[in-house]
């Protein structure tokens, strides 16, 4: 039998709204391609003005190549999300809110090249509103996916790395990839676990980096300093897309290397003007 050729799954980081869906829109569709890309999984739940997924949001990133979308603490922040339910499967609400939580929390997905890959999320519990355990929501969510499917990512939403670190280590060898949201700050501790599980503390964010995690920073200074509530307006510059490239095998389900990606203004423009300087393949070898 030939050897399978490994499936790339590009993981993108907290989409926060306009800016992080056009940077999205700009650079995806070329990047599938450029890189072999079969399957794409973002988070998605500040896409739509910062915080929440609508109907259009949800459209404009299909539209780019998302393939699976990952939602967190903010998965109800907007109502439409209850229509996006209504249309698709791929839009998955964390594992472990309450069973009667609307919305699917599982998704067995098709990838470019015929993989059958499994997506779910899960959230933290330190720092965050109360929800069901983690760990054995996960465990729950394997019993369903079932030994037929060898590759599994999962979005662990949470604020604390030690959270995200341990369900890394409780996962190890059972799934493809731990990867985390919801800090919107990228970490340096990629890694391939003992298991064969590729991780990552949190993969970043995508959208606008002149601001604080995406929010104008003058309305988040001026809150801080007087204690006076203030809306907390999306930032408009230097977008930037982050997130994580993973190899895996498609046979074996194990990783065999992870990437951090960040593709700023300046690679931006090289990618949409076609230049040969383009953004290599991160798993490329040298």
């Amino acid at each position: 039998m030939a050897q399978r050729n490994p499936l790339k799954i590009l993981f993108i980081g907290d989409v926060v709204g306009g800016p992080g869906r056009k940077i999205v829109s700009q650079v995806l569709p070329r990047l599938i391609p450029r890189w072999g890309i079969g399957l794409v999984v973002c988070n998605a739940e500040n896409s739509a003005g910062g915080s929440g997924l609508t109907l259009r949001c949800h459209e404009e990133l299909v539209d780019a190549g998302v393939d699976v979308m990952t939602m967190g603490d903010h998965v109800y922040r907007k109502d439409e999300i209850h229509q996006v339910f209504d249309r698709t499967d791929r839009v998955l609400k964390p594992a472990n809110l309450p069973p009667d939580a609307p919305g699917p929390d599982l998704a067995i997905v098709e990838a470019r090249d015929g993989t059958t890959a499994a997506v779910f999320s899960v959230l933290g519990r330190t720092f965050m509103k109360p929800v069901d355990c983690p760990f054995r929501a996960a465990d729950r969510l394997l019993d369903r996916v079932g030994p037929s499917v060898r590759v599994v990512l999962v979005d662990v939403h949470a604020e604390a790395t030690s959270d995200k670190q341990l369900l890394g280590r409780y996962l190890d060898g059972r799934v493809s990839a731990v990867l985390g949201t919801h800090t919107h700050v990228a970490t340096a501790d990629e890694k391939i676990l003992p298991g064969g599980t590729a991780f990552q503390c949190d993969v970043g964010m995508t959208g606008p980096h002149d601001g604080i995690l995406g929010r104008r920073y003058d309305r988040v200074l001026s809150a801080t300093l007087t204690q006076v509530p203030a809306h907390f307006d999306v930032a408009t510059h230097e977008p930037r897309l982050n997130g994580a490239l993973v190899s895996v095998d498609p046979s074996s389900g194990r990783a065999l290397a992870i990437r951090r990606v960040s593709i700023g203004p300046d690679e931006v423009h090289r990618i949409l003007n076609d230049s040969p300087d383009q953004p290599a393949d991160p798993l490329a070898q040298p």
